[in-house]
């Protein structure tokens, strides 16, 4: 399962790249939550949360079902 949250992450990347930021993935807790770390001019950036949820988290369960959700630490 954390071979192909890694695999979506990495297709998310080029995005975050293009706008000066980045994505690294941290955790899959016991609860299937996947934990990530914004970086880049995505920390702090009024619209990281927005994305996250919106962007990340879509693009994630799309391809893995399981996963709960995902939080940023």
């Amino acid at each position: 399962m954390v071979d192909l949250i890694l695999k979506s992450i990495e297709e998310i990347k080029p995005f975050l790249q293009r706008d000066g930021g980045d994505i690294e993935f941290v955790e899959l807790t016991p609860e299937n939550i996947v934990k990530v770390r914004l970086k880049g001019a995505c920390q702090g950036c009024p619209g990281a949360q927005l994305t996250l949820k919106s962007i990340v988290e879509r693009i994630v369960k799309e391809a893995v079902p399981e996963v709960a959700g995902v939080e940023s630490v």
